[in-house]
């Protein structure tokens, strides 16, 4: 009865738990994660962030609370969303060059009604996203058609099942069924685990729930955040569209995002670790001590209005922006 109580409790025994995982599982994760951030930055669209505006996110993270989703649960919702819209807008645009053809032989749709498929339907395919994000791991909450139904009728739209059902197929299709996407918060706990591994000895429980916390921040803040990022980086307030354009690879860097989180949690929490740990994160992942610096300055300053990180810089013996946060001039 006892062990059964134990295996009870540590179903619902809230955040991961850290410190058993083999060193060898651990290396090859963090290159598999660090590649794939890596080929992902090297194939972003264009359109890659249009849709992680505030509103946006906002949406996704009060549903996933609506429906007791996992945090996990909600940044993939985000993400999925994301890949998906830039695909049917792509495919929307391929199919509006093809149209200006045919209508110039009087015939085919009009470029407005092509945007109206993205406008009318983008609740319904918000809403499917998030249920595909809770299925993913077995252990969340799966939000049902029923559940997903009912808080569409509550929003005065009239679907049915059978079209939320079709919905839910229509992103599976255009992402060719690969849901299971690495979020931002994979790479925060994995480098943790390395963090603690290296024995960078940090409480892993409150350290790894102010990551969460920051990590909602910076998908709600998240322009004002990488506005101050890129002017830093310039050292000018007045950015061009060409180094807008030069900064998209940084704004989807989710390795940089992890280290900034991660330095700016134990800021928080054990600013007299702090240098210690951006040293180890630095060793870790590549990234300059100064990119991890200037981040966290660029997320406490939206948060707090402080400045100590920057002022701090000259006590890190760090050199210029590396290989992460560099002159776009």
């Amino acid at each position: 009865m006892g062990s059964q109580a134990q295996a009870v409790s540590r179903r619902h025994e809230p955040g991961p738990v850290f410190g058993r995982v083999a060193s060898g599982v651990i290396e090859d994760t963090l290159i598999h994660l660090a590649t794939e951030n890596e080929q992902y930055l090297s194939e972003l669209p264009s359109q890659a962030g249009c849709f992680k505006e505030t509103q946006i996110v906002e949406f996704i993270f009060l549903l996933s609370e609506k429906w007791h989703l996992d945090h996990l649960a909600r940044y993939q919702a985000v993400e999925l969303l994301e890949r998906f819209m830039i695909k049917q807008v792509e495919q929307i645009c391929k199919s509006s060059r093809e149209n200006v053809r045919s209508h110039e032989r009087g015939e085919g749709s009009s470029w407005s009604s092509l945007n109206n498929q993205i406008y009318d339907t983008f609740v319904l395919r918000l809403v499917s996203c998030v249920q595909l994000a809770s299925k993913v791991s077995l252990h969340y909450n799966i939000v049902n058609s029923d559940t997903a139904l009912k808080f569409l009728q509550s929003l005065k739209y009239s679907y049915t099942k059978q079209e939320l059902l079709e919905s839910e197929l229509a992103v599976l299709k255009t992402l060719h069924f690969q849901i299971n996407v690495s979020t931002p918060l994979a790479y925060v706990e994995l480098l943790l685990e390395v963090l603690g591994h290296n024995g960078c000895l940090l409480p892993a429980k409150p350290l790894h729930q102010m990551c969460i916390q920051l990590l909602d921040f910076s998908y709600l803040a998240r322009d004002a955040i990488y506005n101050t990022l890129l002017k830093i980086a310039i050292e000018n307030s007045t950015p061009s569209k060409l180094q807008v354009a030069k900064f998209l690879t940084v704004k989807e860097d989710f390795m940089l995002l992890a280290v900034g989180i991660i330095s700016t949690s134990v800021f928080i929490l054990n600013p007299g670790h702090w240098k210690q740990v951006v040293e180890h994160l630095n060793s870790i992942t590549g990234i300059t001590s100064q990119s991890i610096l200037e981040f966290s300055y660029a997320v406490l300053k939206h948060i707090t209005g402080s400045t100590t990180p920057q002022q701090r810089s000259r006590n890190c013996g760090t050199k210029a922006p590396g290989n992460r946060i560099m002159a776009l001039n």
